[in-house]
């Protein structure tokens, strides 16, 4: 693939990246919550949800589902309802002072996964990522060249740079917290990544 088609998409999608959504609150709340550790097993779970997407496009599922538009609204209200659930068991967690998986009997089946399933399936449902792949990757790609390995190359940007951004901010929040690490702060902050998240959960479900 031609490096400056790379180089191009990794400036388009900079900007996008570094816009606070779902990946960047989940970190923080992980971190928050939890430690470092936490935040980048978050992370890393958003970077493995945008290369589901990436095979999807690769293979053109992606396609079927953002040209349904009963297949794309399935897709937003689960990523919304999910989005919701997080934010309001992260509220409850700042209540209670635990973790909402530690005292809860139901759990959703990735629940195990802590924050790296968090994060990946808060991608995997999340509509908007799978069009940055039907939207925004096309335009870098040669039509005269095999479609897969090009898509591959600029998920590999893609990732590199949502990884690169999560982890900085993952070392702030980590320090941050060993600096003013109190249970009101960690209340304040636990309520207040409930709160993101179940915004950016109606925003999902209702977008148009």
């Amino acid at each position: 693939m031609q490096w400056h088609l790379v180089l191009g998409f990794v400036a388009a999608i900079t900007p996008l990246t570094l816009i606070p959504g779902t990946s960047f609150t989940l970190v923080t709340q992980q971190v928050i919550a939890g430690s470092r550790f936490d935040g980048v097993r978050a992370a890393l779970g958003s970077a493995c949800g945008l290369l589901v997407h990436a095979t999807f496009a690769a293979v053109g599922l992606s396609a079927l589902v953002m040209s349904s538009a009963r297949a794309l609204t399935t897709v937003q209200l689960l990523g919304g309802i999910y989005l919701i659930w997080l934010g309001v068991t992260t509220w409850r967690s700042a209540r209670r002072g635990v973790e909402p998986t530690t005292r809860r009997r139901w759990r959703l089946p990735w629940a195990r996964l802590g924050g790296f399933g968090q994060g990946l399936w808060s991608n995997v449902l999340n509509p908007k990522a799978a069009s940055v792949y039907l939207t925004l990757v096309p335009q870098f790609l040669t039509s005269s060249r095999p479609v897969a390995p090009q898509i591959a190359t600029l998920a590999i940007a893609h990732i590199a740079v949502v990884l690169v951004w999560l982890l900085f901010w993952t070392s702030v929040i980590a320090a941050a917290r060993t600096a003013i690490d109190t249970p009101r702060f960690r209340r304040g902050m636990s309520r207040l990544a409930g709160a993101v998240l179940v915004a950016l959960g109606v925003r999902t479900a209702t977008a148009s």
